[in-house]
């Protein structure tokens, strides 16, 4: 049997009487036909059964429709949840991605930057903390930024202050004796820094007893289980007998004090309240339901992908106008009531 000829430009060029110019001005710019023109190309591809040969278009046009993606682990089910959401975006947006993971390695990150630039990308998300937006803004593409430091760069963010001070309120009006906070070391110019910013702002604001506790967790449950266990064993003895609403960083690490208390004494103590952050599948998914401010991953994820996609179709004009400073984008929390504040 003969091998069926795939159709050229050449082919859909007799068939409407335009030239090779023309039809790919079709795929390439097509805002540049007239609409009428626009549909005799589509109706004749449809008849002639055009099938799109993408490398093609990719050589000829420079364009990948590609964007690279680098966040720091996987660990922190936030980072699973949201690359699971921007991956999503392909129905709505038509852009494929390209992911890397950092593991707050810079010199890592920087060749992982290379082959991505290498693979012609045409804009890129960046999650990890490593490199700073000065140095990602002078990069040849777009750059959008989600959680992370984002001065010189695009970016979208959850109001994490908005975040910290609701959760600090919320375990307030449950009438614990003292509030905790336990964190990770977070520079003030992260917007995560807002969590613990709110927290001691409210507690100081309402004069209320409290203590935050900052260790360095890591990014596996081997660095953070023995940590979070000393802590508790810290809190049983400080605050005997206390009742004690803890707000921590993470969902993730709010799932293994819950399951090193529920070792340690087989239920979630009455005098034990906690709330995480994020809304992570973790939390709803837990032994006993995190009670959590949740950061809305769908909408950060839409808003990154489409402020992302406006940028790199504004630098594919012949004249691109730059940004007289960059786009900042803040998306509130939402409060997820679950069983660890219900008492």
């Amino acid at each position: 049997m003969a091998k069926k000829k795939n159709v050229t430009f050449d082919d859909i060029a007799k068939y409407t009487n335009f030239s090779k110019t023309t039809i790919s001005r079709y795929f390439n710019n097509p805002d540049s036909l007239t609409l009428e023109n626009q549909q005799i190309i589509s109706d004749a591809l449809v008849k002639l059964n055009y099938k799109e040969n993408k490398v093609a278009r990719i050589l000829a046009s420079g364009k990948t429709e590609f964007v690279g993606i680098i966040i720091p682990d996987l660990y922190h089910h936030f980072y699973s949840e949201i690359l699971d959401q921007i991956l999503s975006t392909y129905e709505t947006f038509g852009y494929k991605f390209l992911v890397f993971i950092g593991n707050e390695n810079e010199e890592t990150e920087r060749r992982y930057i290379r082959e991505l630039l290498a693979y012609k990308i045409e804009g890129m998300i960046i999650l990890s903390h490593t490199i700073p937006s000065e140095e990602l803004s002078k990069l040849p593409i777009p750059i959008v930024t989600i959680e992370r430091e984002d001065e010189y760069v695009c970016s979208v963010n959850t109001d994490n202050y908005m975040g910290g001070y609701q959760a600090a309120s919320l375990l307030s009006r449950h009438r614990c004796d003292i509030l905790i906070h336990i964190n990770t070391p977070t520079l003030e110019k992260v917007p995560a820094y807002g969590r613990l910013q709110a927290f001691r702002d409210f507690c100081t604001e309402h004069d209320l007893k409290h203590e935050v506790l900052i260790r360095e967790l890591g990014h596996t449950y081997e660095t953070a289980q023995p940590l979070l266990s000393d802590i508790l064993e810290y809190l049983d003895a400080s605050y005997r007998n206390l009742k004690k609403g803890i707000f921590l960083s993470s969902d993730t690490h709010a799932n293994v004090l819950l399951n090193l208390l529920m070792r340690k004494y087989g239920r979630l103590p009455e005098d034990y309240l906690i709330i995480g952050f994020d809304n992570s599948p973790i939390s709803r998914e837990a032994v006993l339901p995190i009670s959590t401010m949740g950061q809305q991953t769908d909408r950060l994820a839409f808003e990154a992908v489409s402020l992302l996609v406006d940028r790199m179709n504004e630098q594919k004009k012949r004249q691109p106008v730059p940004l007289d400073k960059p786009i900042h984008k803040v998306i509130p929390p939402v409060f997820f009531r679950r069983e660890t504040t219900e008492k």
